[in-house]
Parts: structure tokens; C-alpha cells; sequence
């Protein structure tokens, strides 16, 4: 442990210059990779595979290793020997191996690299433990792997879901490693914790610089404790599978650290990282980012139940939301029912302010995850918001308009530059439209760009409330509905025969006089005189 507390404060110390630290191997063609534990390692990659890796000089207190390589997006493998079998290599974005390490063992050898055919520019890095450290994945019943520490990732518009191996005890070399399954007392496996923990990345930045940059603080146990997010801690019984929320565009990383209470001592996975989108695909690619009651209710019925393309889906919202808009003036022009109108303003308001309060922290807690106690909460936030300003309809109205409006422009921002405020109604959409979303974490980033475009939503919303408030001070509440005010109309100029607007003909036939003078515009002029030829 002397050496690992020396590795970790030299690693600490020089944080700020870690990048630079870093040794940059230029080709990988040149021979033989060379490593030393605790230093991170750039080079590239190329076909065919494979390169063969190396480390030298490993202290006899070290009993195993974790290697790990990341790249962007282009997967490359990782293999105890030159022939690739299932159970001695992995291949992904992020992947590693466990070495455990014979008596007297001072040397490890390994091999690296790629199927694709583009060369692709890694980063790598060994980490050494020793025996009282728990080995992560040492009890892997699931993936190919004897002992995997990978961090499994998974995702889809809704949610990112990420999988780990159990962990074992630490254990000396040449020593069997404890039996996974013999028993669940405080001498086995089962007394391990693990906390997951996530790390954002700057928003709008999807360059393989700032990813390789970022993951140097995601690699061991201090930097991930110091740099990271803890989002949930699981024990030996949970099922080791958590979800988040997925943010197309946004890069997370992910990390596992798994903690031996009675020992204190920690291990870390190896992180995954995901921009919720793909660098290669069309559909869903990372690079094309980017009528309120009806289109948002019937958005929902026909994802759920109906298996309609997106576009096709957005189109039929579009049409519901404008059918839905156009009845409800209808209804307001015709009928001027005031409490029906107001009714469906209150909601969008009492929806987004239900949003708001679930965007917070609180929306996390353990019990919302129930779908029956969410959806009950949030209906009850959303209804009461009407059912208090039901007295001061003008109120209501003025406050949704700026509330709402100016989070429109919020939304209208966010197809040019990202913001995590777009996500305050997107994680209400995803949840109503996926049954299993419940069970994410729907933590989101919130950078300088967020405050800055935070500070904007509220200037406009309180900007667009008090120009209203002071525009309609001394006007009647709400004006009469339009077809009472032509009706009163119409009736006033029957009665008053000294209104010249008594004297104008009747509506058909100005529309048959206006015809008639336009049939006359495309008919051939009559010239004047006698057209009959004389008779001598």
C-alpha cells in the first residue's frame, strides 16, 4: 500500500499537468508499447492487429493490475495473447483487462489493436493494487471475461443504462481467490459497496481532445471521488444495472468504485463514457442536433400506440396541436366560455411548474421512482395551479403567457445551443412515452451557458409580466367574446336607420354585385356604333 499512497499523491499533486505529463507515442508501427503504472499513455492505433504491450519492474506488493484504453468512438482490443478468443480479450470504446499476478512475477505482457480501417488515436493507463484492494469484476457470472472490471453501456433516446460485473475480495498473490457464492456474511463478497458516480463533459464540445482530457479524472479512486457526481450507492444485493436519463450530444462518463468497509479500502471500474448519439450513423447522429395541450397529449398516444416513424409522428402532432388550437378559438369566438380557455392555460402553466419541481434533486428520491406516486404528484402540482388563480383569471392568463413564452424562446435556444433547461418538460415526454424510464436518474449538466440562458429565461418572464400587468391596468378583465360583439352589432344597425351603415345592401348581394364587376373585367369592350351592313 506504501507505493500505491506514493502513486496517488504524486497523481494528485501534479493534476493540473497531468495532460502534459502524459508520454505521446506517435505510431504504433515502431515496435514494442512500453508502459509504467500511473502514467497515461497516447498513441495510435493501426491494422492489422496485433501490437504487443509491455510493462517491467512491478513491485512485489502490487497483486493485480488493471489496464485500461479509450477512444472516441472507434472500437479496439485489448488480448492476453496474440489469438483472439472470447474469454482472454475485449473490444469497445472503453476497454481493459485484470492481470493477477503470479509469486515473483515482475514482467506483464499484452497485445492491442483495432478492426476498423481508420487509425485510431487511444489513451491508456495501468493502475496497480494490492491485496487488500477488492478486484472489480472478480465475481463475474455474466460477461465473457474470468474477471471483467469493464463498465457495460447501453442507450437509447430515453435512457443510458450501464451494467458491471460483482467485485471480489482482495486476495495475496499465489493465493485462490475467496469463493463468490459460499456464504453472505461479513467474510464474503457480499459485505462490498459500490457507488456509481457520474461525470459530465463541457456542453457543446464533442472533440476527442476534451473527451481523453476529462477521462484522466475518471480513472482512479481519489480523482473520481474528487472530480465526479455520486449518484447512488448499491449494495451486494441490488442488481448492479443503473439507468440515466440519455442526453443526445452531451458526453457523460460513468465510473463504479467499489468499497471493502470492513478493509477501507476501494477499487475503481473502468469508466465508460456516451454522447447518446452516434458519430457514424445518420439516424441519431451526434451532428444533427437540434400546440401545447393537444400536440403534446396526442404525440404520446401515437409513440405508445402505434409504431409511426418520428417524422410521420411529428407531422400528425403538428396537425393535432393546430386542429386542437383552432377548436379551442372556435369555441372561445363563438361561446366566449372563459373557464374552459383558462382551464387549459392553467394547466401548460401548472405542467411546466410540475416540471420545474422534478427537475430538482427531488426528483431522484427513491419514491418517485414509483410510477403511481409520480404521476399522482405531478397531476396534483399541475391541477392546483388553475384551481388557485381560478379567482383571478386575468392573472393566470398574464403569468402563463410570460412564464411559458419566454421558455419557448429557452427551447428555441436549444436547437442552436444545447442547454440541460430543455430537459425540465423533455424528462416528463420520456417518462410518459417509456415504461421503464422510471427507474433512471435524470441528473443533467448544468454549466455556465445553463446560468447564462437561465438568467435570460427569467429577465424575459418577468419583463413580458410586467409590461402586461402594467398595459392592462384599467381595462375591463377580458373583452366580450367576438360573436357577441357582431351580434350586438348587427343588431344595432337594424334599429338605428340614421346609421349609414343602415343603408349598406345585404351581404349576398354585395358578394353577387362584386362578382358581377369582376366578370366584367374579362369580358371583350362593345365598340360604339351601327355594325349592320347597308343594303343598296
Amino acid at each position: 500500500m506504501g507505493f500505491l499512497q506514493l502513486l496517488v499523491v504524486a497523481v494528485l499533486a501534479s493534476e493540473h499537468r497531468v495532460a502534459g505529463a502524459a508520454e505521446v507515442f506517435g505510431n504504433s508501427s515502431e515496435g514494442l508499447i512500453e508502459f509504467s503504472v500511473g502514467k497515461f499513455r497516447y498513441f495510435e492505433l493501426n491494422r492489422p492487429f496485433p501490437e504487443e504491450a509491455i510493462l517491467h519492474d512491478i513491485s512485489s506488493n502490487v497483486t493485480f493490475l488493471i489496464f485500461q484504453i479509450h477512444s472516441q468512438y472507434q472500437n479496439t482490443t485489448v488480448s492476453f495473447s496474440p489469438t483472439l478468443l472470447s474469454n482472454s480479450s475485449e473490444t469497445g470504446t472503453a476497454s481493459g483487462l485484470v492481470f493477477i499476478l503470479r509469486p515473483e512475477q515482475s514482467t506483464c505482457t499484452w497485445y492491442l489493436g483495432t478492426s476498423g480501417i481508420q487509425p485510431v488515436q487511444n489513451m491508456a493507463i495501468l493502475l496497480s493494487y494490492s491485496e487488500r484492494d477488492p478486484v472489480p469484476g472478480g465475481c463475474n457470472l455474466e460477461f465473457d471475461l474470468d474477471i471483467d472490471p469493464n463498465i457495460y453501456l447501453e442507450y437509447n433516446f430515453f435512457e443510458t443504462t450501464i451494467k458491471f460485473a460483482p467485485a471480489n475480495l482482495g486476495y495475496a498473490r499465489g493465493v485462490d481467490p475467496p469463493p463468490c457464492d459460499a456464504g453472505t456474511d461479513q467474510d464474503s463478497r457480499w459485505r462490498l459497496q459500490y457507488d456509481v458516480y457520474q461525470y459530465f463533459l463541457p456542453e457543446n464540445d464533442l472533440t476527442e481532445e476534451m473527451l481523453l482530457k476529462h477521462l484522466q479524472r475518471m480513472v482512479s479512486v481519489p480523482q473520481v471521488k474528487a472530480s465526479a457526481l455520486k449518484v447512488v450507492t448499491l449494495t451486494a444485493n441490488d442488481k448492479t444495472s443503473v439507468s440515466f436519463s440519455s442526453l443526445p450530444g452531451q458526453g457523460v462518463i460513468y465510473n463504479v468504485i467499489v468499497w471493502d468497509p470492513f478493509l477501507n479500502t476501494s477499487a475503481a471500474y473502468i469508466p465508460a463514457h456516451t454522447y447518446a448519439c452516434s458519430f457514424e450513423a445518420g439516424e441519431g447522429s451526434c451532428a444533427s442536433l437540434g400546440f401545447i395541450i393537444m400536440g403534446f397529449f396526442f404525440y404520446i398516444l401515437i409513440t405508445r400506440l402505434t409504431p409511426i416513424k418520428y417524422d410521420v409522428n411529428l407531422i400528425l402532432t403538428a396537425v393535432t396541436g393546430s386542429v386542437g388550437g383552432m377548436f379551442l378559438v372556435a369555441v372561445w369566438w363563438r361561446f366566449g366560455i372563459l373557464s374552459i380557455c383558462m382551464l387549459c392555460v392553467g394547466l401548460v402553466l401548472g405542467f411546466l411548474i410540475s416540471s420545474v419541481t422534478f427537475f430538482t434533486p427531488l426528483g431522484n428520491l427513491k419514491i418517485f421512482h414509483d410510477d403511481g406516486v409520480f404521476w399522482v404528484t405531478f397531476s396534483c402540482i399541475a391541477i392546483l395551479i388553475p384551481v388557485v388563480f381560478m379567482g383571478c383569471l386575468r392573472i393566470l392568463n398574464i403569468l402563463t403567457c410570460g412564464v411559458i413564452g419566454s421558455y419557448s424562446v429557452v427551447l428555441a435556444i436549444d436547437s442552436y445551443w444545447s442547454t440541460s433547461l430543455s430537459y425540465i418538460t423533455l424528462n416528463v415526454l420520456k417518462r410518459a412515452l417509456n415504461k421503464d424510464f422510471h427507474r433512471a436518474f435524470t441528473n443533467v449538466p448544468f454549466q455556465t451557458n445553463d446560468f447564462i440562458i437561465l438568467a435570460v429565461w427569467g429577465m424575459l418572464a418577468v419583463s413580458g409580466i410586467t409590461l402586461q400587468i402594467r398595459r392592462e391596468r384599467g381595462r375591463p378583465f377580458f373583452p366580450p367574446h367576438p360573436y357577441k360583439l357582431w351580434k350586438q352589432e348587427r343588431e344595432r344597425r337594424v334599429t338605428n336607420i340614421l346609421d349609414p351603415s343602415y343603408h349598406i345592401p345585404p351581404l349576398r348581394e354585395r358578394l353577387y354585385g362584386r362578382l358581377t364587376q369582376i366578370k366584367g373585367l374579362f369580358q371583350k369592350e362593345q365598340p360604339a356604333g351601327e355594325r349592320t351592313p347597308l343594303l343598296l
